[in-house]
């Protein structure tokens, strides 16, 4: 009796599956980066001068960010037809309301007045700056919604976390007790 040498090849498909169990595998690193490390490394060497905003507010107001100074400030960048923000705004303000030992600032971004208080009351937000012309939105680099941006007390850009995040009250939470820290 003679015993074959030769093995034999498994089926097409489970060499494909191997594919789609590594491409899954990728995505899941990536998601978990993108949730819980890349929000925490704010390295303060890319921290760069953040600029000089002046907005005006629903409540007619002027918001300054260098009015600020000496707390940490993270501006919220949104609009009232992104459906990503409308997930993200009510955990941003739920942690602004638990921590009022820093400035959370919601931003509408390119709408008139009369929608972004529209959208204001329904989903509950106060204080909110707009950016009507999209400048500030520009000089931030926003690119898309939602999009926050961390300013520590020293007026520097310390992050940027683009995208719905849903651990963003716990980012937020991290990146106030890394900024006081430093």
């Amino acid at each position: 009796m003679q015993q074959s040498s030769q093995r034999t090849k498994a089926p097409w498909w489970r060499e494909r599956a191997r594919i789609w169990d590594l491409l899954a595998a990728l995505v899941i690193v990536f998601v978990l980066w993108k949730l819980l490390i890349a929000p925490r490394s704010m390295p303060i060497a890319a921290a760069r001068p953040a600029p000089h905003v002046v907005l005006s507010t629903l409540d007619g107001k002027a918001f300054t960010l260098t009015a600020h100074r000496g707390r940490i400030v993270f501006l919220d960048f949104f609009a009232s037809w992104c459906t990503p923000c409308k997930a993200s705004l009510p955990l941003v303000a739920r942690f602004a309301r638990r921590h009022p030992e820093v400035d959370v600032v919601p931003v509408d971004v390119g709408e008139t007045p009369r929608i972004a208080a529209h959208f204001a009351r329904e989903v509950g937000l106060k204080s909110v700056a707009l950016d009507r012309d999209q400048i500030a939105a520009s000089w931030f680099g926003i690119v898309g919604f939602p999009t926050m941006v961390v300013v520590d007390p020293r007026s520097r850009v310390r992050a940027t976390w683009p995208g719905l995040n849903p651990a963003i009250s716990l980012n937020m939470a991290n990146a106030e007790s890394q900024l006081i820290r430093n």
